[in-house]
């Protein structure tokens, strides 16, 4: 992301805003429908590593992108505050991201395991009293084994729950990976409207006699 975000600026003379944002937000789709799909409990294969990287690179490219188009749409006497107020939304996005996208994927695990418990044959409801559902969290294998090592459920019990929470946590992170997909495929709709003209070339709105900063805009 950071090496894209630096890079992203040699093609500003060969493509407009308009593409390259278009682009960025094709590749992150891609990438994350990519991750969907391939992604499993080990973070450390080749596919998904592989996809980590196209996402940082459209995202990076979107950073640079976003910010250079607003300082340009703005008078040259406001360019700081200009800056100062992206930085600002940038970090305010990236937490509110994060918090939709953790209670999002964390709502999509407990409901699987949920399900999962309640229709499997080796966890009546009297053993899954015991199961802290109110607290369920992405938690690895080990982890819970300590804490179902605190009820009374038998190793068979306990290996039915660890094979559960395995496989609704891949769930809810591929279902996941998809919805955030489904929201960055429709951001390409607003990055259509980005200015549509490079470095040293007229706007048509200028050239008409137009408000200049409406094509920037």
């Amino acid at each position: 992301m950071f090496v894209a975000a630096m890079v992203v600026v040699r093609f500003y003379r060969r493509f407009s805003p308009r593409q390259i944002g278009v682009f960025g937000f094709i590749l992150t789709t891609a990438a994350l429908v990519w991750l969907s799909f391939v992604v499993t409990n080990n973070w450390e294969t080749l596919p998904t590593i592989l996809g980590l990287f196209v996402f940082g690179v459209g995202q990076g490219s979107l950073v640079t992108l976003v910010f250079n188009v607003l300082v340009t749409a703005s008078p040259k006497e406001l360019a700081g505050d200009v800056g100062s107020v992206r930085g600002t939304t940038q970090n305010l996005a990236s937490a509110v991201g994060t918090a939709v996208s953790g209670a999002l994927l964390v709502g999509l695990l407990a409901g699987g395991i949920t399900t999962a418990i309640a229709a499997h044959p080796d966890l009546p409801d009297e053993v899954t009293a015991q199961i802290p559902l109110s607290s369920v969290n992405f938690v690895s294998n080990d982890r819970l084994d300590e804490v179902l090592a605190a009820t009374d459920l038998t190793d068979q019990q306990v290996a039915a729950a660890v094979e559960i929470n395995e496989s609704a946590r891949l769930g809810a992170l591929r279902l996941g990976l998809l919805i955030l997909a489904g929201v960055s495929a429709a951001a390409i709709v607003p990055a259509s409207r980005l200015p549509k003209f490079r470095p040293g070339e007229i706007p048509e709105s200028v050239a008409s006699g137009a408000d200049p900063g409406h094509d920037a805009a």
